[in-house]
């Protein structure tokens, strides 16, 4: 304050709310923000080779399902095989251990397969704040350069 004059500057910053069927809140807009971009085929996403838009997350739900089938189909030959060695301890083996056998494998892939999918939705949500902090900043930065008086020329 030497000149007992100081200008006060004041920031905006666009509040992002979460989308409450497009009403506003405290006078912000929940109309939601468009993603960084738009989501492409699977085909497409395949054959990215930049990898800029992930197949995992829309993959795990049909991996999951093939992992089931595939412990039914080794629980089901794991039983026949018993039986057919006519072995009546084997049977009863097969018929117990078998199915708890094959529920271990199965939880172990779930775990598996929900710590994959968890790793890849924070790559998803961290691309999709990162897109909204650049938007922010050029916005700050646009109403920065507009509420500037222009500097006169140097001597």
């Amino acid at each position: 304050m030497a000149h007992g004059w100081e200008p006060l500057t004041t920031y905006r910053v666009a509040v992002i709310a979460p989308s409450y069927a497009g009403r506003t809140v405290a006078g912000v807009s929940t109309t939601p923000i468009p993603t960084p971009a738009a989501r492409k085929g699977f085909i497409a996403s395949l054959l990215d080779p930049s990898f800029t838009t992930l197949v995992t997350t829309r993959v795990i739900r049909y991996l999951y399902i093939l992992l089931l089938v595939l412990f039914g189909i080794g629980l089901l030959g794991f039983i026949i095989a018993s039986i057919a060695s006519g072995s009546a301890a084997q049977i009863v083996v097969a018929l117990i251990i078998g199915p708890l056998v094959a529920l271990l494998y199965i939880i172990y892939a779930r775990v598996i397969l929900e710590v994959i999918l968890a790793i890849f939705r924070i790559l998803e949500s961290s691309r999709e704040i990162a897109f909204v902090q650049r938007q922010q900043l050029a916005l700050l930065q646009q109403q920065q350069g507009a509420a500037q008086p222009p500097q006169p020329p140097a001597a």
